[in-house]
């Protein structure tokens, strides 16, 4: 008598399940909305192919407001970077007390994800024409800072120290580890080889951080770059950059064409996409040096 073999049927761990509301979400609130604003760059109004929406971005103010953006992120990045680089090696490497690394981090953690309308409500309360520094400075002292120092929290510098409140702290986030993986044995070597403290970060430190600190460079441009909601609440259209261009092609304030915004749009996707590769390519090397 002969039995029937049947093939054992594949399951599916439930732990996977975990997974199913991230997929959902990512799905609904990135790859649609994503794939939406692709296919709209390519289309007109009548919903046909067209390339014209890709040749409009090289017309008008669009191309000015594409360079003011990319210098606003470069810059905001910049002083992230230099700023973020000297707090963490202060906390890493033992200039301030050891009590002081846990708060940092966790105001770091928050901080770095404090963005939009509140952010922009915090600084106009504090830099704004009627803020608290503005009028501490302008009445205890008599300096008005648009006019003796020419800042304006709607200008270019006032947006940019507006990003620092969260590019600052992504990069202390970020750059802790790089720098915790440097081994103590390395700078006792240089030590005993007659290397100074200079000439070991020169020579030693800075060429193996060199990736991370490019790669977390090209993070921070592309979470400058990709910043709305606190430009517009910030500035409104008082500096014109591609978030405030791209809301107001797609509210269809000014032209009314929203298939130029999704062009827009897509424009700052390639951007941002272009960053976040090269900060993941940076980011694997430099793990290769750190094992």
């Amino acid at each position: 008598m002969s039995t029937a073999s049947t093939a054992p049927r594949r399951r599916l761990p439930l732990t996977w399940l975990g997974l199913l509301p991230f997929v959902i979400f990512v799905t609904l609130f990135l790859v649609l909305p994503t794939m939406y604003i692709v296919i709209g760059a390519f289309q007109d109004r009548d919903g046909g192919f067209t390339l014209q929406n890709l040749r409009d971005l090289n017309t008008g103010t669009i191309p000015s407001s594409y360079w003011i953006s990319i210098k606003i992120s470069v810059a905001s990045s910049a002083l992230g970077c230099l700023i973020g680089f000297g707090m963490a090696a202060a906390v890493v490497f033992g200039a301030v007390p050891k009590t002081i690394k846990a708060p940092l981090m966790t105001f770091s953690g928050v901080a770095s994800n404090f963005a939009g309308v509140p952010l922009a409500f915090a600084f106009l309360a504090t830099f704004g024409p009627v803020g608290l520094v503005t009028l501490f400075l302008r009445n205890n002292f008599g300096i008005v800072l648009q006019r003796d120092l020419g800042f304006s929290i709607l200008s270019f510098w006032g947006l940019t120290v507006t990003y620092l409140f969260f590019q600052i702290p992504l990069m202390i986030l970020i750059i802790t580890p790089a720098l915790e993986g440097l081994r103590r044995e390395w700078k006792e070597a240089a030590e005993v080889l007659g290397a100074t403290t200079a000439q070991y970060w020169r020579m030693v430190a800075f060429p193996i951080l060199f990736p991370s600190l490019l790669g977390t460079f090209a993070l921070l441009f592309a979470n400058a770059f990709g910043a709305v909601a606190t430009a517009i609440a910030l500035t409104g259209s008082a500096l014109n950059i591609v978030p405030i261009q791209l809301f107001a092609q797609i509210r269809g304030d000014v032209l009314g064409n929203p298939n130029l915004g999704y062009a827009m749009a897509f424009g700052m996707i390639v951007v941002t996409a272009i960053a976040n590769i090269v900060y993941i390519w940076l980011r694997i090397r430099a793990e290769r040096w750190m094992k």
